[in-house]
Order: C-alpha cells, then sequence, then structure tokens
C-alpha cells in the first residue's frame, strides 16, 4: 500500500485525477481470458492515449461471468502493467461479502490503488441508508485500501446523496462513481467535493463537469479508447484544456468528437454493449474477441452496420 487507511482520502485527492478508462475483457474464441490481447490493450491505453488510471473487471468486464480466480488474475496483470505510469481501481463487487472482501484484500495484496464496491441489491429493506452505512464501515473497518462507492440502477435503487455524504465520512472512502441524474450527483458534490471525488460515466458530460463542479476525475466508462487513437487523442485534449481554464478551446475540441459519438450511437445494437465495444476495439486496432453468457454477441448484419458508421466517423488512425 502506498499510504494508510487515514491517509486515503488525501492520497486520492492528489494522485486520483484525469481520464480513468473501464476496461472491457478480451476473451479467446474458447471464452478464456485473453492475458496477452489485455497486456496490449493496457499498453496502447496508457501509451497512446494516456489514460491515467484504468477500471478492472467492472461490469464493461464482464466480471459477472468470471470466477474469482480470474477475477484476481485480472487485478494482477493490470498492477503489472500500469507500473508506475497509470492508476488501478480494482471492481470487487458481488453480493457475498466474504467475496468482496476477500477480493478486496487480493488487491490490496498485489499493489492496487483503489477499489470500488457497488451498492448492494437489498430485499426487504425499508431504511436503505442505515443499511448501506453498516455496509461499507465494514468494509472500511477491515481493509486499509482507498474505497470508491459505486451507485447504479442495477441495484434496483439509487443511494441517495445524503445517505452518500454520511458513508463519505469513513476515513478510507476515496470516490463515487455515482451513475444518476445530474441533479443528484450536482447536489453530491456540493455536499462532499472537498472530501471525496464525485463522478460519473457520461462523457458528454464531463466538460461540463469540469467547469460547472470542478471536477479532476472522469470514473469512467469506454469512450476514453473508444473516441481516441494514437493519432486522435482529443478527448484528452479537450480534457487538459478544460484543466487549464480554456473552456472554450476545450468545447470546440469536444463538439469536433460529435461524428464519432453519433456513429456510436446509431450502430449500437441494444442490449450488446460489451459486444458493440469489443468489436468497435477491433476497427481500432485494439483486441476485443466475443462475450461469455448472459451477453449476446453481434451478427454479421450489426457488424456490417458498426463496420461502414465506423469508416465515416472522422477518426484518424
Amino acid at each position: 500500500m502506498k499510504y494508510s487507511r487515514h491517509e486515503a482520502k488525501d492520497y486520492a485527492r492528489e494522485h486520483m485525477q484525469g481520464i480513468w478508462a473501464a476496461a472491457l475483457n478480451p476473451f479467446n474464441a474458447d471464452l478464456s481470458l485473453n492475458e496477452v490481447g489485455l497486456r496490449s490493450n493496457i499498453r496502447h491505453w496508457i501509451d497512446d492515449l494516456a489514460i491515467q488510471g484504468l477500471f478492472i473487471a467492472g461490469k464493461q468486464g464482464e466480471f459477472f461471468s468470471m470466477s474469482l480466480e480470474e477475477r484476481k488474475r485480472n487485478f494482477e496483470i493490470a498492477v503489472d502493467e500500469c507500473g508506475s505510469k497509470a492508476g488501478t481501481i480494482m471492481s470487487v463487487s458481488d453480493q457475498n461479502f466474504n467475496t468482496v472482501l476477500e477480493l478486496a484484500k487480493h488487491a490490496e495484496n498485489c499493489g492496487a490503488d483503489y477499489i470500488v464496491v457497488h451498492a448492494p441489491v437489498l430485499s426487504f429493506v425499508q431504511d436503505k441508508g442505515e443499511v448501506l452505512y453498516q455496509y461499507f464501515k465494514a468494509l472500511c473497518d477491515q481493509l486499509n485500501i482507498g474505497i470508491a462507492m459505486w451507485s447504479h440502477p442495477d441495484s434496483g435503487y439509487l443511494m441517495q446523496p445524503e445517505e452518500c455524504a454520511r458513508i463519505a465520512e469513513l476515513p478510507n472512502i476515496v470516490a463515487i462513481k455515482y451513475s444518476v441524474p445530474r441533479e443528484m450527483y450536482v447536489r453530491l458534490s456540493h455536499m462532499v467535493g472537498d472530501k471525496i471525488h464525485v463522478s460519473t460515466a457520461s462523457e458528454d458530460e464531463w466538460l461540463d463537469n469540469i467547469e460547472e463542479l470542478n471536477w479532476k476525475l472522469y470514473l469512467c466508462s469506454s469512450p476514453p479508447y473508444q473516441l481516441q487513437t494514437r493519432n486522435d487523442r482529443r478527448m484528452h485534449d479537450y480534457t487538459q484544456l478544460a484543466f487549464q481554464g480554456k473552456f472554450d478551446e476545450a468545447r470546440t475540441l469536444r463538439d469536433s468528437l460529435n461524428p464519432v459519438r453519433e456513429a456510436i450511437a446509431s450502430s449500437r445494437p441494444a442490449d450488446k454493449p460489451q459486444a458493440f465495444g469489443k468489436y468497435w476495439q477491433e476497427l481500432l486496432g485494439q483486441v476485443g474477441g466475443p462475450v461469455r453468457h448472459p451477453m449476446l454477441n453481434l451478427t454479421e448484419t450489426e457488424k456490417a452496420t458498426i463496420r461502414e458508421a465506423f469508416e465515416g466517423c472522422g477518426l484518424k488512425l
């Protein structure tokens, strides 16, 4: 560990900044984890795209289809490849508390920078706030690593800003990935923005949140390596302009990516986000591959539609 439990907040405020991307996991044709392909992708994301941190084994990475040992191996590969060049945040999410704890301790032991834990599915619960507080407190009491909360609709509810603010007082809570309507994350930012990072996965709102909320962290989804190439780093560049306070220049550059965003939105099949992302990666020269059940792979017709949209989007390869 690079910090103690009580240093976690300060460490994250200083080091957990910039664009952090959620990694898709490449699988081989036999659906085994493609370790060589994953390493190649990570090197490209860090060395060519200047991505500053990686979110590993999350929903984009199909963690729900992976064994415990595969998830641990996923952590180890990411730490090894990122080294001192980029940060790592490991998704240790699971409904079973002991599984969360086992993965979290492995993340600590293998050198990860942070972990992220999604809000659990809660059945027959009325006072969710107290349940959630005690859940995250139990993790904080047993771990030293910095913890990011993660609230999203898949849990069946959204953590309320007041609930998040209470949890944010715990010593090693350092961030939240808050997949909620903007009004909710704006309110939380005003409540705890001096204590923890508040972020959301929407690239469309990233520039506005830098300007209006003084956000320093994009945490995180796949746009950082879907909207960019070695020769076309407009997301990185508009982010740097925004951090320098050059918002008009940043907005012009951000808006120039609209044809790419539209190509993605118009060609992405419903209910196939990971399969689409992996195929788009392949068109960009990255390593993709199939998805595992329960996710669905693309049809040849869907691939043809995506290729046509990609070829006209204007990204410089």
